[in-house]
């Protein structure tokens, strides 16, 4: 089982290398569109940046619907059973 610290460490390098920001940039509380500057199609991207990186298939409405990394965390932790 993957514990809630190491989804958010992987989350936030997932999303600093397909943002293009620096990690240091990607806090919880970090708006993907207001904050780390994500566009659209960007964020589709980190939808399916995520699911390789966790090996898990999201439904990429619900997924496009999370704005924080924070609530990306706790969106995969759900499906990851951790």
């Amino acid at each position: 089982m993957v514990d809630i610290e190491e989804i958010s460490q992987r989350v936030k390098r997932v999303t600093a290398e397909t943002l293009k920001v620096e990690l240091a940039r990607v806090a919880n509380d970090s708006r993907f569109v207001e904050d780390l500057g994500a566009s659209s199609m960007e964020s589709v991207e980190l939808v399916a940046a995520y699911e390789e990186e966790f090996d898990i298939n999201m439904d990429e409405q619900a997924a496009l619907a999370v704005k924080t990394v924070g609530d990306a965390v706790t969106f995969i932790a759900r499906i990851l059973g951790a």
